[in-house]
């Protein structure tokens, strides 16, 4: 378990307490609040995935319908014990089982997007299963507030229309007493109730023109309330109703207090699944708050956290930082002037740890990735012991001594100012002590200073770097940015020159300083241009890169618009001229079909029908002619001689393939490569000898070309883009002959990366597929083995 101290100093429990505001339910809401991180590598895993299928969840289909509900477990408790549940209780079980319910068909209608993976939860999401007998029976026996309803039982409906019908004459007769003459013998003329009985206020002096009972008086004794005697034996009947209705829901609750009993187990699974349900939509609307990503989990003790920001700063004033420590070096020391950010650095880095390993997102950008640590310590800020009459120096050394007892290999440790309070010489002699002491345990440290001779530490030590905090000379002011690599170094000579210094005071003080000093300072100057120009060429260059990406992909768009627009003309010519052939066929056949009649009847053809006749075919024989000269009914009549074994072109795919069997008139199956299609003979043109041998050497070209392109990158796409580029690469590769190619599509959200999944999962033409070895990208690259 994460030590305590930790959690107070990084003010852990800010973002539980947040947590618990997302909330909707009260067992959620204590969860969250008590919340720690896990040191273990399998249960961060797990909970991170369990957060993901929410976010998915909240992206794709929105938020669970949950409301708060009551705890059931002191129900459960008096049910066990053989006692009774009053209605409030047993509304409370109906209200768990109705939001199981609807959440249970909210999922399963999310589900039908194919991009969503809820594997994660799918133990949760089964304990919402319900006892349909028992839900069913409180469904119709009350509402969630405890109000029993008359289909609860026949009898309870029966005994609730009397007592109605007998209330109506009741006040019906009741009412007749405040009208007409009887009004006068009335103090108001109104009809009220006194121990559950219709009484009407009689003035004392004729308290008994209406004979009957006196059930009470008023505080001036003047007005006496009445039942009269002509309603005496329909009060006593409603009260006997009233006592029946009452001992029938003592009944219809004692039945489904059995009923709750036999099911004691799925009432408290069904309620907890709900609650973490709720926990887990609490970590998924906090991450949306925040804008936080999930972070993959490193093998190696290692994080890098890509634009980095505190989730406790005004996201509009918070400075996003990339932290990265366990790749290339173990240790970080940050120097520079104070108040410039380094202590902000310290706390962003171990709290996003700690969020990390609680099983929440963080607030970095996508890419990023966490450690599992076994513990965090740090000594952060003045905890001057008062009680203990202790300096700052003597404090911090008693908080590094206890951390020096429990540290290991598996351990982060965060220093701020490490050494402070004492002789800086000696100070600087003990943090460098300190630090070797940690890096022989083989902990990641990240430590600030401001001791020159740190600086030359970061130089000096293996797997170890200087980092600063930014200084704007111009503004005299921090930025509050990380620059790794570069240890800070006062900027004392120029905000001296910036505010008006005379330039002899500050050469003065620069000569005073010794030589290593004015080459430590140069150096840094040096690496701080050098940094600098290195960023901006990198982002001149990812910007021409953005542009050459946009570029490429209106390009591919425009030459599919005009394939399209292609494949269309053909198809409108070769309508036409189908149109025209079946004209001129049917003229000919009519014709043909006069000179068969006539000869069968044995009639003599006159000179002049035969010369029509033949002035007829001629006239075809012509069109024929000038018909074969065109182009597109000469690709026509190709098409309908082709057979078995022809190399024919696929005009919709533009690629040269082999007839292998003719499945009717002009369907035809055509292997290409690894695949074989079924089409018609409208979308293939037969290959003479030579453009066969030509044929085959742009195919053995394509193959080559294909070869060159044995992955795909879809990081950075949207969705849907994604997926159209995904299904054009795998036509392409499948009539290449490629075997094994790679599909990137990186960490992120996730999104693509199951897209591709299922899509693979789908396809018939794919073996096998995996996630790349850990050194050629893992979970960000699948590997795809072809049949």
């Amino acid at each position: 378990m994460m030590n305590h101290k930790i959690l107070d100093i990084l003010e852990y429990q800010e973002i539980s307490s947040r947590l618990a505001e997302q909330a909707v339910t009260a067992p959620a809401k204590s969860k969250a609040l008590n919340l720690q991180p896990a040191s273990d590598r399998e249960t961060v895993s797990r909970a991170l995935s369990e957060t993901k299928a929410l976010v998915d969840l909240d992206r794709i289909k929105g938020q669970l319908p949950l409301t708060d509900f009551q705890d059931v477990a002191p129900s459960l408790k008096r049910l066990k014990v053989k006692a009774d549940l009053n209605a409030l209780e047993l509304g409370n079980i109906l209200l768990i089982f109705t939001l199981a319910q609807e959440s249970s068909r909210f999922v399963e209608d999310a589900e039908e997007n194919e991009t969503l993976d809820l594997a994660a939860i799918e133990t949760l999401l089964e304990d919402l299963e319900l006892p349909d007998d028992l839900y069913r029976r409180l469904r119709t026996s009350l509402t969630y507030d405890g109000e029993v309803l008359d289909t609860a039982s026949a009898d309870l409906a029966r005994l609730r229309h009397g007592r109605l019908a007998t209330e109506a004459e009741i006040k019906e007769k009741m009412i007749a007493y405040t009208k007409g003459k009887n009004g006068q013998y009335l103090s108001e003329q109104i009809v009220t109730i006194r121990d559950d009985r219709y009484v009407i206020p009689v003035k004392q002096e004729y308290r008994y023109k209406f004979g009957g009972v006196v059930h009470d008086q008023s505080a001036s004794g003047q007005t006496l309330f009445v039942e009269p005697a002509a309603i005496l034996p329909l009060n006593n009947r409603l009260q006997n109703l009233l006592a029946e209705e009452r001992q029938e829901i003592h009944r219809v609750l004692h039945e489904l207090s059995l009923d709750a009993r036999e099911e004691m187990e799925t009432i408290k699974r069904v309620a907890a699944a709900l609650s973490e349900l709720d926990f887990l939509q609490a970590k998924a609307k906090l991450a949306k708050q925040m804008r936080a990503s999930q972070p993959a989990l490193s093998a190696d003790q290692s994080f890098k956290l890509l634009g980095a920001r505190h989730p406790l700063i005004d996201p509009d004033k918070v400075v996003a930082n990339d932290i990265a420590l366990g790749q290339d070096f173990d240790t970080i020391l940050i120097t520079g002037p104070n108040t410039g950010g380094k202590t902000i650095t310290l706390k962003t880095a171990g709290l996003l740890q700690l969020m990390a390993q609680s099983g929440l997102f963080i607030p970095a950008n996508e890419g990023s990735s966490v450690a599992v640590f076994d513990q965090i310590f740090a000594d952060i800020g003045d905890e001057q012991s008062i009680e203990q009459s202790l300096s700052t120096f003597s404090s911090h050394i008693n908080d590094i001594v206890a951390i020096m007892k429990r540290v290991s290999d598996q351990s982060l440790v965060l220093i701020d100012e490490i050494g402070a309070g004492t002789d800086p010489e000696e100070g600087a002699s003990l943090a460098i002590s300190i630090l070797d002491f940690f890096r022989k345990k083989g902990a990641k440290i990240i430590v600030t200073t401001h001791y020159p001779e740190l600086k030359l530490y970061g130089y000096n030590r293996e797997r170890t770097t200087n980092a600063s905090m930014e200084f704007d000379i111009k503004t005299l002011s921090p930025t509050y940015r990380l620059q790794m690599g570069i240890p800070g170094h006062s900027n004392a000579f120029a905000i001296a020159r910036r505010l008006g210094m005379r330039e002899d005071v500050v050469v003065g003080a620069e000569k005073l300083m010794s030589s290593d000093d004015s080459d430590i300072n140069h150096m840094i100057d040096e690496l701080n241009k050098q940094t600098k120009l290195a960023t901006e060429n990198k982002q001149k260059l990812q910007t021409s890169l953005d542009r050459a990406k946009q570029l490429e992909k209106k390009l591919q768009d425009a030459l599919d618009i005009y394939n399209q627009r292609v494949q269309k003309q053909l198809d409108f010519a070769l309508d036409r001229a189908n149109e025209i052939v079946a004209k001129k066929r049917k003229k000919a056949d009519k014709v043909i079909a006069e000179l068969e009649e006539a000869r069968k009847e044995g009639m003599q053809v006159k000179t002049n029908q035969l010369m029509d006749a033949k002035g007829e075919f001629n006239q075809l024989a012509k069109q024929e002619v000038n018909l074969a000269k065109n182009k597109v009914l000469q690709k026509e009549k190709k098409r309908h001689h082709v057979q078995v074994g022809d190399k024919v072109k696929v005009l919709s795919y533009g690629q040269t393939g082999t007839v292998t069997k003719q499945l009717g008139e002009h369907d035809y199956e055509v292997s290409l490569g690894r695949i074989k299609l079924k089409v018609t003979d409208r979308y293939i043109d037969k290959l003479a000898a030579g453009q066969k041998q030509q044929a085959q050497r742009r195919a053995t070209s394509a193959s080559r070309s294909s070869r060159a392109r044995s992955s795909l990158d879809l990081r950075g796409q949207r969705y849907e883009e994604a997926m159209v580029n995904l299904d054009r690469y795998f036509d392409t590769i499948l009539l290449s002959g490629l075997s094994t190619v790679t599909i990137i599509h990186g960490i992120g959200t996730g999104a693509i990366r199951q897209g591709v999944q299922q899509y693979l999962k789908r396809n018939k033409h794919v073996k096998t597929y995996s996630y790349a070895p850990a050194n050629e990208g893992g979970t960000g690259a699948t590997i795809v083995t072809l049949k």
